[in-house]
């Protein structure tokens, strides 16, 4: 389990392990990039049934995993996104993850020898095993329109996606318009905030002294 991976991953030795059907792959045609910059494209998607901890405190669910013929250490990468909606708490520590259940709190333990052993090899072999889905330089950045919410104030303009309709857009500049009052354009426009609502200190000895330091 790994929180810093965005995808669901199962590399080609643990999907010929289980003896699947390479016929149950779906097509898959983005490339998955690793913080280290290794490409690697993805052999197609494949949705397997889980069930994580043990009876009666178990998750059951369907995954997508996208299998990826590339030498590691580990049989699945289950990413961040999957363990959120289990409300899952991983400790690095302990080797386990707990997670609610409708018969009280499961929990996955790991075996602290097999992590060792696939540690030292990821060490030695500089494994990478968090992977993200590579977009596409045009899915990055949605084009934007600037609307001027007060004629001839260049300042007080907001930018809106351009794919919505006429009618959302001009409902929501309307909108916009009739509340200009919580907008803040200036530092003038906010001159004080009660610290009931809100205040920001520095959790530092009082006593020490203060050193500022370069970026």
């Amino acid at each position: 389990m790994d929180n810093d991976s965005s995808v669901d991953i199962i590399y080609l030795f643990a999907f010929q392990q289980l003896k699947l059907d390479p016929g149950r792959l779906r097509p898959f045609e983005s490339p998955l990039i690793s913080f280290s910059g290794d490409w690697v494209y993805p052999k197609g998607i494949v949705t397997l049934m889980v069930m994580v901890g043990s009876y009666p405190r178990q998750l059951t669910c369907q995954l997508g995993f996208l299998m990826v013929d590339f030498p590691s250490s580990y049989n699945v990468i289950i990413r961040r996104p999957t363990l959120n909606p289990w409300k899952a708490a991983t400790s690095t520590y302990c080797l386990k993850v707990k997670f609610p259940t409708k018969n009280g709190v499961g929990e996955v333990k790991g075996d602290q020898v097999l992590v060792r052993e696939c540690y030292q090899v990821v060490l030695a072999a500089k494994e990478n095993h968090t992977w993200m889905i590579k977009e596409k330089e045009e899915e990055k950045v949605e084009a934007l329109e600037t609307v001027e919410l007060v004629d001839g104030e260049p300042i007080m303009t907001i930018r809106i996606r351009t794919t919505m309709s006429t009618n959302v857009k001009k409902k929501l500049v309307q909108f916009l318009k009739e509340n200009l009052d919580i907008f803040v354009w200036s530092h003038e426009d906010m001159p004080s905030i009660s610290t009931e609502i809100i205040q920001h200190r520095l959790n530092v000895d009082p006593e020490k002294k203060l050193v500022y330091q370069k970026r």
